[in-house]
């Protein structure tokens, strides 16, 4: 028995989809992530009374770790803590 090939002379269909993919993977991406900023966040970004306050109260407990007298409060901490839990 000879079977013959009919109506797909030479046609390799493995070949189209090799090309397919190909061409898919050539092409640039075009889309690109963009990050807007709200001017109201822009704002408080640049808040200057929030800005000084946060400084001057990190640079007091600077100066309390390097001297040696921060102390930490455990009730206060737990007090948090299940404050923080009970919400």
């Amino acid at each position: 028995m000879k079977i013959n090939n009919v109506g797909s002379m030479g046609v390799n269909p493995y070949k189209k989809n090799i090309e397919k993919s190909s061409a898919a993977t050539s092409k640039p991406h075009s889309k690109a992530d963009k990050v807007e900023i709200s001017s109201k966040a822009i704002d408080l970004q640049q808040s200057n009374e929030v800005l000084k306050a946060r400084q001057e109260k990190v640079q007091a407990l600077k100066t309390q770790v390097d001297s040696g007298t921060y102390t930490i409060d455990p009730k206060a901490i737990a007090k948090g803590l299940l404050n923080f839990y009970k919400k």
